[in-house]
């Protein structure tokens, strides 16, 4: 018999502020290795949701589980160490400091021994970081910010990537970044990855699962060609079906 599948799941969770309802009764669950997109328009609750899985936010009701193991209002950085890690849609480095002390920053946070080697030589190279290395992360150009935020996850050695709009503000031809680096979460680390995002082209080709929140309740699941040609999610975009 096979090893369970390790999976993060969202169990019939809602978050409200007061009399504001964000999300209600929502649920899926992102294997490990597996890719799911969360879409909607704006307000529909998707950096909320991020915010509850992480340990941000506390749900008004229902559960996250780990493997099983509910984290439920765990503190976020325990959620982390955990090994559920989230991105930010703004860059999300030490300014002040060089891309170098970033990366060691995000291996101490992870209590890792200071001797580890990154392993991440590759993704340097491939986004163009490596030689600047001893750079104070605020000079770099904002594409290669967002990408050292996102390598910054990476080495916290999750197990789970909640990734919060990858590729807001990214020009289109730094877009594939995007792809190359999910991929190398998923097959190198062996990552699950969450991404909500607009980029409907980003979604479809990384994503073969999609979950549509609309209004703060799930619209629609299952795999983005079936999703996308919905009335009722095309409705939810676009205001019209006509349209």
């Amino acid at each position: 018999m096979s090893a369970a599948v390790s999976t993060l799941r969202v169990e019939r969770a809602s978050k409200r502020f007061g009399g504001l309802k964000v999300f209600e009764d929502v649920s899926f669950s992102v294997p490990a290795g597996g890719v799911m997109g969360v879409i909607g328009p704006n307000g529909a609750g998707k950096t909320t949701l991020i915010n509850v899985m992480c340990g941000m936010l506390t749900p008004t009701a229902g559960r996250i589980l780990l493997d099983g193991n509910d984290i439920t209002g765990r503190p976020f950085h325990a959620v982390s160490r955990a090994g559920v890690v989230r991105s930010f849609q703004q860059t999300n480095t030490f300014r002040s400091v060089s891309v170098e002390e970033n990366l060691y920053r995000a291996l101490k946070f992870n209590r890792l021994a200071d001797g580890e080697s990154l392993r991440m030589d590759d993704l340097l190279d491939e986004f163009g970081l490596t030689r600047h290395l001893a750079e104070p992360s605020d000079k770099l150009p904002y594409g290669h910010q967002k990408m050292l935020g996102l390598i910054m996850t990476l080495a916290a050695r999750p197990r789970f990537l909640l990734l919060d709009e990858p590729a807001a503000g990214l020009e289109r031809r730094e877009r594939s970044n995007i792809d190359r680096f999910v991929d190398h979460a998923r097959k190198v680390l062996g990552c699950g990855v969450l991404v909500v995002e607009h980029d409907m082209d980003l979604v479809k080709r990384i994503c073969p699962h999609i979950l549509v929140l609309e209004s703060g309740r799930t619209l629609a699941e299952g795999p983005p060609g079936d999703v996308l040609a919905r009335r009722d999610v095309i409705d939810a975009y676009l205001g019209t079906s006509a349209a």
